[in-house]
C-alpha cells in the first residue's frame, strides 16, 4: 500500500492550496473537519501521515489527533496551526503525541520537508513494528513446539484451550485476538518444568503429594517469568500468570484498553481451563457451565453464555495409519503416541513437525515404538 497523506482543515481554500502544491509530490487525501477525517480513516485508512488544523468547530485538532493516536498509533501526526503559543503546543504534544508543530503560514518547502521527515519516522516505526511481529511469532513457534516435545500432555490441552478461548474473545468482539490465542498455547509453558508423571498424574485426576501440588500449582508464575522479558508479551504473560487468579488486580499496562484485555483474558482462560477439566471428567457442557457458573461469581458475566455456544468440533480430515517413514509436516496424529513401558511421548491432536518426525524416527529405531501411526490427512474433495 502506498504511503498516504491525510490533510484536515475547515476551510477548503487551504485544503485546495495543500493540493496544488503538493500532489505532484505526495498521495494527498483530505478532510473538512475531525469527523469526517475519522470516517475516512475508518473507511480508507491506514494513513501514513495526518496533519490537522488546529482550530475547527465542533472537534479540535487536539482532540482529534488524541482519538488517532489511539485508533491507528503508528500514523505521524502533525499539527499545523495559525494560534501558536506554548500552552497549546504543550498540550497538543501530550494529548496527540505530535510529531511536529507547525504554524501558518506555512510555505512549500517547510511542509514539504516536514512531511518527508514523516514519512521516514512512519517507515522506521513500521519497520520495527514488523521486524518485532516476526521476531515475535518465531518465539510463540518454537516456545509451542519445545512445549509439544518435552510435555505432550500439557501441550494437547493447550491446543484445546486455544479453542475454546478464541471462541470466547471472538463472541465478546475483542480486537487483537492473538494475544487471547497465544496466551492459551503458552499457558502450559510452565509444564516444561514438571516431571511427565506429574501430569499424566494431574490429568488423570490423581491426588499429589502436597510438595508436588505445590510444584503444579506454580506453573503459572514459571510460565510468567519466561514470557514477560519478551517484547509485546508482558500482557500475555500477566494472563497467563494470573489464570488460577482471574481476579486479581494491579497490572501494569500502557492503556486502560490493554488492562481490560489483560483482566478479561485472565478470566477467559480461567474458564477454559476449568471448562476443560470438566469435560474431560465426562460431565456433560451444558452441565459443566452450570458448575462454572455457580463456582465463579465474579467474573465477566459475557464469558459463559459466550461459552453456551461453542458448537463441538467438526471433523475436517480423513483418519489414516501412515508409516513414520512416510510422515509430512502438517499432517496431525490422530493417537496419542507412547513407548513400550507406557511413557507419553506425542499427544494425540498434536501438528507434525519436522523436529516431531526426528522424534518419532529416533524413538522407532531404538524398538520403543511401534512403525507407524495415526494420523488425520486433508480430505480429497474429489471424494
Amino acid at each position: 500500500m502506498s504511503e498516504r497523506i491525510l490533510l484536515v482543515d475547515d476551510e477548503p481554500s487551504i485544503l485546495q492550496g495543500y493540493q496544488r502544491l503538493l500532489r505532484n509530490e505526495f498521495e494527498l487525501e483530505t478532510a473538512s473537519s475531525g469527523e469526517e477525517a475519522l470516517k475516512t480513516l475508518s473507511h480508507h485508512g491506514p494513513f501514513a501521515v495526518v496533519v490537522s488544523d488546529m482550530r475547527m468547530p465542533g472537534m479540535d485538532g487536539i482532540q482529534f489527533l488524541a482519538k488517532v493516536k489511539r485508533k491507528e498509533p503508528e500514523t505521524i501526526r502533525i499539527m499545523l496551526t495559525g494560534h501558536a503559543d506554548i500552552e497549546t503546543a504543550v498540550h497538543a504534544v501530550n494529548e496527540g503525541s505530535i510529531f511536529r508543530f507547525l504554524t501558518k503560514p506555512c510555505n512549500k518547502e517547510v511542509i514539504a520537508k516536514t512531511l518527508t521527515a514523516a514519512l521516514v519516522q512512519y517507515r522506521l516505526v513500521t519497520a520495527e513494528k514488523e521486524l518485532l511481529e516476526k521476531t515475535l511469532s518465531g518465539s510463540i513457534h518454537v516456545l509451542t513446539e519445545v512445549l509439544g516435545l518435552v510435555n505432550p500432555a500439557a501441550f494437547s490441552r493447550s491446543v484445546r484451550l486455544r479453542r475454546y478461548v478464541r471462541h470466547v474473545a471472538e463472541a465478546l468482539q475483542f480486537k487483537n485476538l492473538w494475544r487471547f490465542e497465544v496466551a492459551a498455547m503458552l499457558s502450559q509453558l510452565g509444564c516444561v518444568t514438571l516431571h511427565p508423571d506429574t501430569i499424566d498424574a494431574v490429568y488423570a485426576g490423581e491426588r499429589l503429594r502436597p510438595e508436588e501440588q505445590a510444584r503444579y500449582d506454580a506453573h503459572p508464575s514459571v510460565a510468567n517469568d519466561l514470557l514477560r522479558s519478551i517484547p509485546r508479551m508482558e500482557p500475555i504473560a500477566w494472563m497467563i500468570g494470573h489464570q488460577n487468579k482471574p481476579l486479581a488486580i494491579g497490572m501494569r499496562a500502557p492503556d486502560p484498553e490493554t488492562a481490560h484485555t489483560m483482566h478479561v483474558g485472565a478470566q477467559i482462560l480461567h474458564i477454559a481451563l476449568a471448562f476443560d477439566e470438566l469435560l474431560r471428567r465426562g460431565i456433560e457442557k451444558d452441565e459443566a457451565i452450570r458448575e462454572l457458573e455457580r463456582l465463579n461469581p465474579g467474573l465477566d458475566a459475557r464469558i459463559l453464555p459466550a461459552m453456551r455456544t461453542l458448537e463441538p468440533e467438526e471433523e475436517e480430515a480423513e483418519a489414516r495409519t501412515c508409516p513414520i517413514e512416510e510422515l509430512a509436516t502438517g499432517m496431525v496424529l490422530n493417537q496419542e503416541v507412547r513407548t513400550q513401558g507406557g511413557l507419553l511421548i506425542v499427544a494425540k491432536g498434536q501438528e507434525v513437525t519436522y523436529p516431531l518426525i526426528l522424534k518419532l524416527k529416533n524413538f522407532h529405531e531404538k524398538g520403543a515404538i511401534e512403525g507407524s501411526v495415526g494420523v488425520l490427512m486433508a480430505k480429497n474433495p474429489t471424494t
